[in-house]
């Protein structure tokens, strides 16, 4: 019997507000456990809750750019139920009315994977597990997230992978969060079932909660899936569970039964009235949002005529597609600032998170005035690369470190007596060129750039050897 994968996620974002949903704390990562809450988030009799304006239009900023309709008129609800994180024995969610519906996003295939929903609700405390104890810290309470529901359109691990790690640069593109997943300001629980090929009936589904890590997604699906494989050929019955995936083992293990939404008794918080975005305020911010992040690629491979490769090194970072954009501006050459930015400048970051920060000691500007000389040819490609080097290192210009002896051109008489030179001292060059040893010209190179103080043209030199043996 074969069986085909289903899978919907679930995916929380932390939004990038200064404050909490319902209160002024701080949303600060870290801190003495604790220290960053108050009677509202931590639900003190006779606190109110006020909801935070920025989490509305971060929620709708989110959904415009994943193609949701946004409803202009929403409410808050409560979800009822009894954990040490989650002091008021509720949590404020949406239910009935949220924010937004029906989005989708398009993976590489050209496959749109639905989205059912995007609503608000603050987050939950956490829990600490010491020495046989259980230590709560309610810091992370009332930190504003937003909820994306899938439609269960996932027919694979890959598709998984792929859809979370689009969602997520989307998400940093838009500006409502830094979704790193390490730091739990993004986390998916991926819905998993099983169905005989060629029915369309449902199977039961599991929950595998808060895995943190794209790579996870995966491992973690495919261990699900070979669990219920297992089950199901063996003529049992899958249990809609939760369960927990622990990286390290590679394994997966139920947690507790899966609740449905009638288990939740959801309601209409009472101390939170209805409320209503404006479609003028909708199309304000719709207005707002940047080039997103795949017509950004589609340009600059179509447009700009980049490699798809050097492309997707650039595109996915959104300040390092703004440093590169604002060279353009200042007129740099696509190749070369394209070349400058993933040779030179990337080999000074070592990891993903610092090609998502971007900070360099120059200023686009500084940067374009950089490539722009090599454009010019005033100097060469490995001039510039030490100038940059030098100028990432001290944050000067290009202008401050280059000497103007060095800036100064070199005459064709002069590179043609060099080139000469260089015959006149390689005769076993010369003989292996003349053998048809197209590679030994470049011997001839290390005399020219020598004389040259490593401002010759190596291309322009090679012309001119080429015509002097000819």
């Amino acid at each position: 019997m074969r069986y085909e994968l289903v899978c919907g996620i679930e995916t929380h974002i932390e939004l990038a507000t200064n404050t909490k949903i319902f209160c002024n704390c701080t949303t600060a990562f870290g801190g003495d456990p604790n220290t960053h809450c108050c009677p509202v988030c931590t639900g003190q009799p006779g606190s109110l809750p006020i909801l935070n304006k920025k989490v509305v239009e971060y929620a709708v900023r989110a959904g415009l750019a994943v193609h949701c309709k946004i409803n202009n008129i929403s409410h808050m609800d409560r979800k009822n139920y009894v954990y040490p994180d989650l002091p008021k024995a509720y949590q404020i969610s949406q239910y009935d009315e949220p924010l937004c519906e029906h989005g989708y996003i398009e993976l590489e295939s050209g496959k749109r994977i639905g989205i059912t929903r995007i609503h608000i609700e603050e987050d939950a405390g956490k829990l600490v597990h010491e020495n046989g104890y259980t230590y709560v810290d309610y810091n992370r309470g009332g930190v504003p997230l937003i909820e994306i529901v899938s439609e269960p359109d996932i027919s694979s691990p890959e598709e998984a992978k792929e859809y979370a790690e689009k969602l997520q640069l989307i998400m940093r593109y838009v500006g409502i969060s830094d979704c790193k997943m390490q730091e739990g300001s993004m986390r998916c629980d991926v819905n998993v079932s099983l169905r005989e090929v060629g029915t369309k009936e449902f199977g039961t589904r599991t929950e595998t909660k808060n895995i943190n890590s794209l790579n996870f997604i995966q491992k973690a699906m495919y261990a699900e899936v070979e669990r219920q494989t297992d089950i199901l050929e063996a003529g049992g019955s899958i249990i809609q569970q939760t369960m927990r995936y622990d990286d390290v083992s590679d394994m997966i293990s139920p947690m507790r039964e899966k609740e449905n939404s009638d288990d939740y008794r959801y309601f209409p918080d009472p101390d939170i009235i209805r409320f209503q975005i404006a479609q003028e305020k909708v199309d304000e911010i719709k207005s707002s949002l940047p080039e997103l992040p795949f017509d950004k690629l589609t340009r600059y491979v179509n447009e700009l005529e980049l490699p798809e490769t050097t492309a997707r090194q650039m595109f996915k970072y959104r300040r390092v597609a703004e440093f590169f954009e604002g060279a353009l501006a200042e007129g740099a050459s696509v190749k070369n600032a394209s070349n400058l930015i993933t040779g030179t400048i990337y080999s000074n970051m070592n990891t993903e998170e610092d090609k998502e920060l971007f900070s360099v000691l120059i200023s686009a500007k500084q940067f374009g005035e950089l490539v722009k000389l090599l454009d010019e040819k005033t100097v060469n490609f490995k001039m510039a690369q030490s100038t940059l080097q030098q100028m990432l290192e001290s944050g000067k210009s290009a202008g401050d470190l280059i000497k103007k002896e060095d800036l100064a051109g070199i005459s064709d008489d002069d590179l043609t007596k060099w080139c000469q030179e260089a015959i006149d001292a390689n005769p076993k060059a010369v003989a292996d060129i003349m053998a048809g040893k197209d590679k030994a010209i470049n011997v001839m190179f290390g005399h020219i750039m020598k004389q040259s103080k490593g401002k010759a043209d190596t291309k322009k030199a090679e012309s001119i050897i080429r015509e002097l043996l000819s």
